[in-house]
């Protein structure tokens, strides 16, 4: 049997009107921050949504346990660039919701 993941969901309810600067501000600065300090390496990948509730980023990160999770965001949020980024998207942001998903011993893993 293969070892279990642990999925982290962020999902992101951006005010309306708002998705457009806040894609560009992740384009411009918020992706650069996370390559620049190799913090990308956890992502699974960043969407859009585009049916049901509308207006929302979300994005999927991997990690092998709950210590690396934290221990990953301890370094992301002790990241000037990123934390500069991060106080400028947050007055465009209504919500964040995270949830914790862990792998099912069976089937395909991204």
């Amino acid at each position: 049997m293969s070892r279990l993941e642990l999925y982290e969901r962020r999902t992101y309810d951006v005010a309306v009107g708002e998705m457009s600067q806040v894609l560009n501000l992740y384009a411009s600065e918020g992706w650069p921050a996370l390559e620049a300090g190799n913090h990308s390496r956890h992502l699974v990948g960043y969407f859009v949504s585009d049916t049901g509730p509308l207006h929302q980023l979300i994005h999927m990160w991997r990690f092998d346990s709950d210590a690396q999770r934290r221990e990953f965001w301890a370094n992301l949020f002790a990241d000037e660039k990123f934390i500069k980024f991060a106080v400028r998207l947050r007055p465009l942001l209504i919500r964040q919701e995270i949830q914790l998903l862990q792998s099912a011993p069976w089937g395909p893993r991204p």
